[in-house]
């Protein structure tokens, strides 16, 4: 099929391969995975993605009611801080709601005391290659840190979330910080029905040790008696979605400069975040180099500078890989650019186009 650039293209073959691996994860360790909706809610493909995974965890009452009526199975939720009409909605699609402090808890209790409920801890100990992505960074909001005060709400739950990770594809550090969860919450632990141990752990990295990790979760769960759970996001689509873009123009200024039909800004806005550049296939030491930059008129819209194997023309296709966590949940509609279409590669090789943006979109996202 010949799409119009830009779109993003999900390759369910690619995506079955991280599935598979989840899979793997639960049939050696017994945890459970739940599809981290905040890194990737492409519900056309959850009719694959559910066959290997055992729900959806969610941030916003939008998220669950994706999670419960798009995925269906388990259906978790949790929030910095919810409101009350909040509370009542979510209660409504969710098997368990985890809520990130105690005032949060007791305050909205008797509106969620028919799911499941549970506390964010926040352990003191993280993994993160940006201070902006972790969660025991200077000052954290995210969880509770007093052990007396948690230990007095036992009665309210049946379980905790130690979200303390985030792209950590290190074994050794995800095993030794588990290890002094083990010491420090012990007794709290062996009070539970359950722990998650939330997202960012990178187990479909290549060559990461998955027996080592199966046999640590193992252990885990059987010595505090626990169904444990974990939230990949990235880990359950890496590198399994391109952004597809065609160059426009070539400019120079001190260097080529190839500007294609996308922007970091409104299509991979985390580039910017995180001030990293787009991964590209065809880059190495090739002899052609080129800044490839966005549409937008943002000066620093630019997704990264490369030497390429072949020369760049306009009309050129440049197709910026691992682009679906944390990129399609982010699109917008910065300069009122032309949103990527979605479209998918079935695992028959089949390509369906599952949504082409519009001017009615546009117009209907913004009043």
């Amino acid at each position: 099929m010949d799409l119009e650039t830009p779109y993003y293209l999900i390759d369910e073959r690619k995506l079955l391969k991280n599935l598979k691996i989840i899979k793997k994860i639960r049939d050696c360790s017994g945890a459970k995975s739940l599809l981290a909706l905040k890194c990737f809610s492409t519900w056309s493909v959850f009719g694959l993605m559910k066959k290997y995974m055992d729900g959806t965890t969610s941030s916003s009452t939008y998220e669950a009611r994706l999670g419960y009526e798009k995925f269906g199975k388990e259906t978790h939720a949790y929030c910095v801080g919810y409101s009350k009409e909040d509370i009542k909605e979510v209660s409504k699609f969710c098997d368990k709601i985890i809520f990130n402090s105690i005032s949060q808890l007791k305050m909205f209790y008797p509106y969620a005391k028919n799911c499941e409920i549970g506390l964010r801890i926040n352990p003191k100990v993280s993994y993160s290659h940006f201070d902006l992505a972790n969660p025991n960074r200077k000052f954290s909001r995210l969880g509770v840190t007093d052990k007396k005060s948690l230990s007095k709400t036992l009665s309210l739950i049946s379980g905790v979330m130690f979200h303390f990770n985030c792209e950590n594809n290190d074994f050794r550090n995800f095993s030794l910080n588990l290890d002094y969860i083990s010491r420090e919450y012990g007794d709290l632990l062996k009070r539970l029905e359950w722990v998650s141990l939330g997202g960012g752990i990178y187990f479909t990295k290549e060559g990461y040790p998955l027996e080592k990790f199966c046999k640590k979760l193992k252990e885990f769960s059987k010595r505090f008696g626990v169904q444990v759970y974990l939230e990949p996001g990235e880990s359950a689509i890496t590198e399994s979605t391109e952004l597809v873009t065609k160059v426009l123009d070539i400019v120079h200024n001190k260097i080529d400069i190839a500007i294609v039909d996308a922007s970091t800004e409104a299509h991979m806005l985390d580039l910017l975040i995180y001030r990293i550049n787009a991964k590209i296939k065809d880059k190495g030491n090739g002899r052609y180099k080129y800044m490839i930059a966005g549409r937008s008129c943002l000066a620093g819209d630019v997704f990264g500078t490369y030497n390429l194997k072949s020369k760049l023309k306009i009309g050129s296709i440049v197709k910026f890989s691992d682009a679906g966590g944390y990129t399609m949940v982010k699109k917008n509609w910065f300069n009122g650019l032309k949103m990527p279409s979605i479209a998918v590669k079935r695992l028959n090789g089949k390509i369906d186009l599952v949504h082409r943006f519009n001017y009615k979109d546009f117009i209907n996202s913004l009043s």
